[in-house]
């Protein structure tokens, strides 16, 4: 074989192998691209099924709301189906020592309590001695007038404004200022431009002549004031002293007691019947809370909520609101068992006949009627079997 011929054949070998590799190539491209494809259909498959998925999740986790206060309690009020002393360890509160520190009140919350007393019973004084000053209650006379012509809605006896309030428009609550009872006053104003209760005073200046009928003033704690106003409680003012104090110390003591023994029990199994209708009524609370919000927004033009869930902060979908529907459900079931436990580790008990009766006497046959048509009786057998418990504690507590 010639030089030549051993060259083309040579030639034609490589353009052979070229060919093939061309062809191994290609069909290496479409396996990739059928291997390819099928991942892509595969991920397209398996995010259909998770969103299928999802939304039977969702679905199957939503909880239906419940308006009956009473399932899942037996008629006196215990929670049914559960034996409660094994489903819950309660908390040491037989041997708990109550710091008095803890309890007792404080001389700040005592004095705020009287103030406020005293400043629900405040009198207008017309001691001329006295000069309106800002954030005084005062009442007035007055009569407004636009170019010497009185004009609707401006004209009042016996108002009472707070001064500082802004009730009144531009200045007319300061012109008042160092003024005294008996005395008569020009106030002039302007009314805002944008004064949208009478539109035809927008912009125009007005007169008011006022009369300063007199000051209120707040009592002081006497012996006489506590005669004259406070004669149920007590009959001298270190009597209705005292009487705050102990109003604040069984406040405390009960707080601290019922949050012990509630923060220091721990659940061993939850009865699933009553959690799951617990869930329902909380929800039936958020669904009526969420309608409420939104007419009040729709009066005001604000945008709704859309979600129940729009309405919680800190949550952003519905999976997020079902968990934290069902944690705030098992607070409040714990809460009940803890309650039930000591009521049957005490060997308490309830009288709900005098119960009704004395509900009936404090707030009227209709009140308690309503109670029972909205709540039942097995609800209110509960709630009487939580003060039960909780007088229990406050009588055997070992204050320090």
């Amino acid at each position: 074989m010639s030089k030549k011929q051993t060259e083309e054949l040579s030639k034609s070998k490589a353009k052979r192998q070229e060919r093939q590799k061309e062809v191994s190539k290609a069909k290496r491209h479409k396996l990739i691209g059928k291997i390819v494809g099928i991942v892509v259909a595969v991920v397209i498959i398996a995010a259909i099924v998770a969103a299928i998925g999802l939304q039977i999740y969702k679905v199957a986790t939503r909880t239906t709301t419940s308006s009956d206060f009473s399932a899942g309690l037996n008629e006196d009020g215990t929670i049914a189906n559960i034996d409660v002393s094994k489903s819950i360890t309660l908390a040491d509160y037989e041997n708990l020592v109550v710091p008095m520190s803890e309890v007792q009140a404080t001389d700040e919350e005592v004095d705020s309590d009287i103030n406020s007393t005293l400043s629900a019973n405040q009198g207008v004084s017309d001691d001329t001695s006295l000069e309106v000053a800002d954030g005084d209650k005062v009442n007035i006379d007055y009569v407004g007038t636009i170019d010497g012509e009185e004009f609707e809605g401006g004209s009042a006896t016996g108002y009472d404004l707070t001064i500082g309030s802004n009730t009144f428009i531009d200045d007319f609550e300061t012109q008042l200022i160092g003024h005294k009872p008996g005395e008569e006053v020009t106030v002039d104003v302007t009314f805002p431009e944008d004064y949208s209760t009478n539109t035809e005073l927008a912009g125009k200046d007005a007169s008011f002549a006022v009369t300063i009928n007199g000051i209120y003033v707040t009592p002081e704690l006497t012996d006489e004031f506590v005669q004259a106003h406070l004669s149920d409680q007590a009959s001298t003012a270190e009597e209705y002293r005292q009487v705050v104090k102990d109003k604040f110390y069984k406040q405390h003591l009960e707080d601290y007691l019922t949050n012990y023994v509630d923060e220091n029990s721990t659940v061993n199994s939850y009865p699933k019947a009553y959690l799951k209708n617990v869930k329902g009524l909380l929800k039936y609370d958020d669904e009526y809370t969420l309608s409420y919000y939104n007419q009040m927004f729709s009066q005001y033009g604000v945008d709704t909520y859309e979600n129940i869930w729009d309405s919680k902060d800190g949550i952003n979908n519905e999976i997020e609101y079902e968990r934290d529907l069902t944690k705030r459900a098992k607070e409040t079931v714990k809460t009940a068992m803890v309650y039930q436990a000591i009521y049957e580790k005490a060997g308490l008990s309830i009288d709900m006949d005098a119960y009704l009766a004395d509900l009936t006497e404090t707030n009227g046959e209709d009140y308690v009627n309503n109670m029972k048509t909205t709540y039942g009786t097995a609800y209110m057998a509960q709630t009487h079997i939580k003060e039960v418990v909780t007088d229990y504690l406050m009588e055997n507590a070992n204050v320090q």
